[in-house]
């Protein structure tokens, strides 16, 4: 009976543990590697940024919802890109820019592919689970503590929007239930 209800069980969850996001790593901006497992259990908004776009000036954003959430378990990590050409053309450029011009203390990847055969396997793994690829710089991906896609969104979307607040909100507060 108990082998009957625990292959029961692993039925019902397999899907679930199927759209988990697996261990991704990235290359950190100030060296070594920043490894998305180290953040299981809290929302990580992910975002593939650039320093010569006219959205730049939502680092000001995701500072701010990274200021905001931090402490409440929300990890912001930005993730430069020049798939669309309009990133600096070195690691220490960006971090550079982002210190100087937006005071950036959130986490940061370097220079990353996030679309198309080059990309990064975590855009791929999204783009998987999920359909979405970025279109442009500053897209977004939430993912939940449980390591699900929990939202999307586009460039236009700015960081301390509604649709995003509400989404963390909600990840956090059903983390804490």
């Amino acid at each position: 009976m108990f082998r009957i209800l625990s292959l029961c069980l692993a039925l019902v969850l397999a899907p679930v543990a199927a759209l988990a996001a697996p261990g991704f790593t990235f290359a950190n901006i100030d060296g070594g590697t920043i490894d998305l497992k180290d953040w299981t259990g809290q929302p990580v908004l992910v975002v593939n940024t650039a320093s010569r776009c006219g959205f730049t000036p939502q680092y000001d954003g995701l500072q701010a919802l990274y200021d905001t959430y931090r402490d409440k378990g929300l990890v912001v990590l930005a993730v430069p890109s020049n798939d669309f050409r309009q990133e600096l053309k070195t690691a220490d450029a960006v971090k550079d820019f982002c210190e100087v011009n937006f005071g950036l203390t959130l986490p940061m990847t370097d220079i990353t592919h996030v679309k198309g055969a080059q990309a990064h396997d975590f855009y791929k793994w999204v783009k998987a689970q999920t359909g979405f690829e970025p279109t442009w710089n500053f897209n977004k991906v939430l993912i939940a503590p449980d390591g699900t896609v929990a939202g999307t969104w586009g460039s236009t979307t700015r960081p301390m929007s509604r649709p995003i607040t509400r989404a963390v909100d909600s990840l956090l507060a059903a983390a804490k239930g």
